[in-house]
Protein backbone atom coordinates (compact mmCIF):
# COMPACT_ATOMS: atom_id res chain seq x y z
CA UNK A 1 0.00 0.00 0.00
CA UNK A 2 2.81 2.44 0.94
CA UNK A 3 6.45 1.67 0.20
CA UNK A 4 9.41 3.17 2.04
CA UNK A 5 9.65 6.15 -0.32
CA UNK A 6 5.99 7.03 0.29
CA UNK A 7 6.46 6.58 4.05
CA UNK A 8 9.33 9.10 3.91
CA UNK A 9 6.92 11.61 2.38
CA UNK A 10 4.82 11.30 5.56
CA UNK A 11 7.37 10.78 8.35
CA UNK A 12 10.51 12.88 8.96
CA UNK A 13 12.56 9.81 10.02
CA UNK A 14 15.45 8.61 7.87
CA UNK A 15 17.99 5.77 7.97
CA UNK A 16 19.07 4.47 10.40
CA UNK A 17 16.03 5.58 12.40
CA UNK A 18 13.21 4.91 9.94
CA UNK A 19 11.87 1.69 11.45
CA UNK A 20 9.00 0.75 9.15
CA UNK A 21 9.68 -0.56 5.63
CA UNK A 22 6.17 -0.86 4.25
CA UNK A 23 2.52 -0.22 5.11
CA UNK A 24 0.43 -3.15 3.88
CA UNK A 25 -3.05 -2.19 5.14
CA UNK A 26 -4.68 0.97 6.43
CA UNK A 27 -8.18 1.99 7.38
CA UNK A 28 -8.04 5.72 8.11
CA UNK A 29 -9.19 6.57 11.61
CA UNK A 30 -9.07 2.89 12.66
CA UNK A 31 -6.01 0.72 12.04
CA UNK A 32 -2.78 0.15 10.15
CA UNK A 33 -0.49 -2.79 9.46
CA UNK A 34 3.14 -2.40 8.47
CA UNK A 35 6.40 -4.25 8.72
CA UNK A 36 10.14 -3.98 9.15
CA UNK A 37 12.56 -6.57 7.87
CA UNK A 38 15.18 -7.16 10.54
CA UNK A 39 18.66 -7.56 9.03
CA UNK A 40 21.94 -8.45 10.72
CA UNK A 41 23.27 -5.19 9.23
CA UNK A 42 21.04 -3.11 11.57
CA UNK A 43 23.31 -0.67 13.47
CA UNK A 44 21.82 -1.77 16.83
CA UNK A 45 23.29 -5.26 16.46
CA UNK A 46 26.84 -3.93 16.75
CA UNK A 47 26.29 -3.60 20.48
CA UNK A 48 23.04 -5.46 21.25
CA UNK A 49 24.49 -8.05 21.81
CA UNK A 50 27.77 -9.11 20.17
CA UNK A 51 27.56 -12.83 19.40
CA UNK A 52 23.88 -12.92 20.44
CA UNK A 53 21.98 -10.36 18.31
CA UNK A 54 18.61 -9.32 19.75
CA UNK A 55 16.62 -6.42 18.25
CA UNK A 56 16.14 -3.85 21.05
CA UNK A 57 12.67 -3.55 22.56
CA UNK A 58 12.81 0.24 22.48
CA UNK A 59 13.25 0.07 18.69
CA UNK A 60 10.23 -2.24 18.44
CA UNK A 61 8.22 0.40 20.33
CA UNK A 62 9.58 3.15 18.08
CA UNK A 63 8.61 1.13 15.00
CA UNK A 64 5.08 0.77 16.40
CA UNK A 65 4.97 4.51 17.00
CA UNK A 66 6.18 5.31 13.47
CA UNK A 67 3.60 2.96 11.96
CA UNK A 68 0.92 4.59 14.11
CA UNK A 69 2.27 8.00 13.09
CA UNK A 70 1.60 7.21 9.43
CA UNK A 71 -1.98 6.31 10.40
CA UNK A 72 -2.43 9.44 12.51
CA UNK A 73 -1.18 11.78 9.81
CA UNK A 74 -3.13 10.05 7.03
CA UNK A 75 -6.29 9.98 9.19
CA UNK A 76 -6.18 13.78 9.47
CA UNK A 77 -6.36 14.04 5.66
CA UNK A 78 -3.46 16.47 5.51
CA UNK A 79 -2.20 17.63 2.13
CA UNK A 80 1.38 16.86 1.07
CA UNK A 81 2.33 20.44 1.92
CA UNK A 82 0.67 20.25 5.36
CA UNK A 83 2.44 16.93 6.07
CA UNK A 84 5.79 18.66 5.58
CA UNK A 85 4.97 20.99 8.49
CA UNK A 86 3.81 18.33 10.99
CA UNK A 87 5.60 15.91 13.28
CA UNK A 88 4.38 13.45 15.90
CA UNK A 89 5.75 13.47 19.45
CA UNK A 90 5.49 10.56 21.87
CA UNK A 91 3.67 11.52 25.06
CA UNK A 92 3.66 8.19 26.87
CA UNK A 93 4.15 4.45 26.56
CA UNK A 94 1.99 2.32 28.84
CA UNK A 95 1.48 -1.39 29.37
CA UNK A 96 4.59 -2.31 27.39
CA UNK A 97 5.36 -6.03 27.34
CA UNK A 98 8.05 -7.93 25.51
CA UNK A 99 7.15 -11.57 25.00
CA UNK A 100 9.80 -13.02 22.74
CA UNK A 101 13.15 -11.87 21.27
CA UNK A 102 13.34 -10.56 17.72
CA UNK A 103 16.39 -11.72 15.78
CA UNK A 104 18.08 -11.02 12.44
CA UNK A 105 16.11 -12.53 9.57
CA UNK A 106 12.73 -11.90 11.25
CA UNK A 107 10.00 -9.82 9.69
CA UNK A 108 8.50 -7.66 12.42
CA UNK A 109 4.83 -7.00 11.66
CA UNK A 110 3.22 -4.02 13.38
CA UNK A 111 -0.56 -4.02 13.91
CA UNK A 112 -1.79 -0.73 15.31
CA UNK A 113 -5.36 0.26 16.23
CA UNK A 114 -6.61 3.68 17.25
CA UNK A 115 -8.15 3.69 20.70
CA UNK A 116 -8.76 7.45 20.70
CA UNK A 117 -8.31 10.17 18.10
CA UNK A 118 -9.30 13.59 19.31
CA UNK A 119 -7.88 16.55 17.43
CA UNK A 120 -4.10 16.31 17.56
CA UNK A 121 -4.08 13.64 20.33
CA UNK A 122 -3.93 9.96 19.42
CA UNK A 123 -3.96 6.87 21.64
CA UNK A 124 -2.86 3.64 19.96
CA UNK A 125 -2.92 -0.04 20.80
CA UNK A 126 0.24 -1.46 19.28
CA UNK A 127 1.16 -5.07 18.77
CA UNK A 128 4.23 -6.55 17.07
CA UNK A 129 4.38 -10.07 15.62
CA UNK A 130 6.97 -12.40 14.11
CA UNK A 131 5.57 -15.35 12.14
CA UNK A 132 2.13 -14.67 13.61
CA UNK A 133 3.43 -14.84 17.20
CA UNK A 134 2.97 -11.81 19.47
CA UNK A 135 6.43 -10.53 20.46
CA UNK A 136 5.61 -7.11 21.95
CA UNK A 137 2.69 -4.86 22.80
CA UNK A 138 2.06 -1.41 24.25
CA UNK A 139 -0.37 1.46 24.49
CA UNK A 140 1.12 4.56 22.89
CA UNK A 141 0.02 8.17 23.23
CA UNK A 142 1.22 10.82 20.84
CA UNK A 143 0.42 14.30 19.61
CA UNK A 144 0.58 15.78 16.13
CA UNK A 145 2.28 19.17 16.32
CA UNK A 146 3.65 21.83 14.00
CA UNK A 147 7.40 21.64 13.31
Amino acid sequence: MLDVMEIQEILPHRYPFLLVDRITEMEKGKSVTGYKNISISEPAFMGHFPGHPIYPGVLILEGMAQTGGVLALKSNDLSAEELQNKVIYFMSIDKAKFRSPVRPGDQLVYKIEILKLRGSLIVLDGKAYVDGKLVAEAELKAMVVDK
